[in-house]
């Protein structure tokens, strides 16, 4: 689950595959720390037991172009066991919008800024806590089995389903489907960022892959 083109991907049978975007402003805090996570979570889950075709990638809005990822947000994914290595920021182009089968974002903001880069992106565009709390009301028994379907398939009927739900269930305030910047703050701040991220991709790999953590 790499983000760059034809190294370290996954394909399935039919060579299909599932771009995920994760968007935040600077693409050196946030959004580095949940490509990375998601990452090490997919690869902890499917191992070499499934194909998967899953690329993970990540930009930012006004995204520091060739930028490494912050100190305390390579301490955060080391916290983790995560690779924080090789990154380098990147400016939200709308190449990554167009090739995203999935966009998530740290704010609605963001959300907005990459909805109306048009694309038809609306439909699979959410912020990560909106799409967390999607996806947990979603029965899992009507999604396609990956051992049998693939990890592909199932991933596009996730945000299919996802998508389905977003008039009907609401976020309780505000504030729920935002995750806060760290950059500039202490480390204690980042790894309560981290954490927060963490428990939002939980049930969005566990979702995607039909393995659930620890196992």
């Amino acid at each position: 689950m790499t983000a760059p083109e034809g190294r370290g991907t996954r394909t399935t049978a039919s060579g299909g595959t599932f771009r995920i975007l994760h968007v935040s402003t600077g693409n050196v805090c946030r959004s580095p720390i949940t490509e990375r996570l998601t990452r090490h979570a997919l690869d902890h889950r499917l191992g070499t037991r499934l194909t998967g075709g899953l690329i993970v990638e990540s930009a930012g809005t006004w995204g520091h172009e060739g930028a490494p990822m912050e100190a305390n947000a390579a301490t955060v994914l080391a916290d983790y066991g995560a690779d924080a290595g090789g990154f380098l920021g990147r400016e939200l182009l709308d190449d990554h919008v167009i090739r995203a089968d999935l966009v998530l974002t740290a704010t609605r903001d963001h959300r907005a800024q990459v909805i109306s880069m048009g694309h038809s992106a609306g439909l699979r565009t959410f912020t990560l806590k909106e799409f967390t709390r999607l996806v947990r009301a979603i029965d899992p028994a009507t999604l396609p089995d990956p051992l049998d379907d693939g990890v592909v398939e199932r991933a596009r009927a996730l945000v299919r389903a996802a998508a389905a739900l977003r008039g009907w269930l609401l976020a309780p305030t505000v504030e729920a489907d935002e995750v806060n910047d760290p950059y500039g703050a202490p480390i204690t701040f980042f790894r309560s960022i981290g954490d927060e991220i963490n428990q939002a991709l939980d049930p969005v790999v566990t979702a995607l892959t039909g393995v659930a953590a620890g196992r």
